[in-house]
């Protein structure tokens, strides 16, 4: 993922608390005024991976990055109910009523991707504009049959858990961040990335365990708000197929790709894709 996350000195060291309404306390990190920005971070990251975003939007927009359920900072004893895809939409948008906002400006990566697509399904009053960076999951190519996961890449996944599960933990992560990436990003990574990503390794097998649902040309027509799309020019064929799909099904939307980058885009190239989203939103 080539990934480079500092900690974020401008904002202090310690998160914000929301508690909704099922007793989750959700952490959260605030920066700015103006019209809020909310980001949903993917797979092994928190709200750390939006630091490039939140220090320079800031500017313009309040910028908002919660960690998702499960994720770090939570303990063992903060953490209620099923890690599910189910669960995070709920909780992200019960999150954006218990700051007392009507709608957002909605960007989601990876794995959030998928939670912010569903919540903009399911919740459209709560989205302004819905920006999907290298969205994860299955595609559903025709009216019956979604497509499965390759069989090469579930064999990866037990593989990933087993080694996680077994203590290996370091291995595992390398084995699933090269997968989703290039070969070699895990060594070439930040250590403040490796950190984030140890601090979430425990996710993943939870995550394998819930197989995210699939995107159709039904569901897409479930989306009425304008819609950014943005993936790597590198980033792994399922995800630029997801793109392609995706723009091909949905209304009012905007494709753009971050030359050069792989799926860690925002953090590989942060100038080009904190332009590519203050010009998409700024325009509406």
């Amino acid at each position: 993922m080539n990934m480079r996350i500092e900690p974020l000195a401008l904002l202090g060291p310690d998160p914000l608390f929301a508690t909704i309404s099922s007793g989750v306390s959700i952490p959260y990190l605030e920066a700015g005024s103006g019209d809020p920005l909310l980001f949903v971070h993917g797979s092994l990251c928190d709200y750390r991976y939006w630091d490039e975003q939140i220090i320079s939007l800031s500017t313009q927009f309040r910028c908002i990055a919660p960690s998702l359920s499960h994720y770090w900072p939570a303990s063992e004893a903060s953490i209620r109910g099923d890690f599910t895809l189910e669960t995070h939409v709920t909780e992200l948008a019960e999150f954006i009523g218990a700051l007392g906002l009507e709608s957002v400006h909605l960007v989601g990566h990876s794995r959030g991707g998928t939670v912010a697509f569903n919540l903009a399904r399911c919740h459209p009053r709560l989205v302004r504009t819905l920006t999907l960076a290298d969205p994860a999951g299955p595609l559903q190519h025709d009216d019956t049959v979604a497509a499965a996961l390759p069989a090469a890449t579930n064999a990866l996944r037990a593989k990933v858990s087993d080694l996680i599960e077994d203590g290996e933990t370091e291995a595992g992560l390398e084995l699933f961040v090269d997968s989703v990436s290039r070969p070699g990003s895990w060594q070439k990574s930040s250590s403040s990335f490796r950190t984030m990503a140890i601090d979430n390794a425990r996710t993943l097998p939870l995550q394998f365990r819930d197989p995210l649902p699939a995107y159709s040309r039904d569901t897409a027509a479930d989306i009425k708000c304008r819609t950014l799309l943005i993936d790597g020019q590198n980033s792994p064929k399922m995800f630029r197929n997801n793109v392609d799909k995706l723009a091909e099904w949905l209304y009012l939307t905007e494709r753009q790709t971050i030359a050069g980058a792989s799926h860690g885009m925002n953090v590989a190239n942060p100038r080009a894709f904190n332009r590519m989203l203050q010009s998409f939103i700024l325009f509406e």
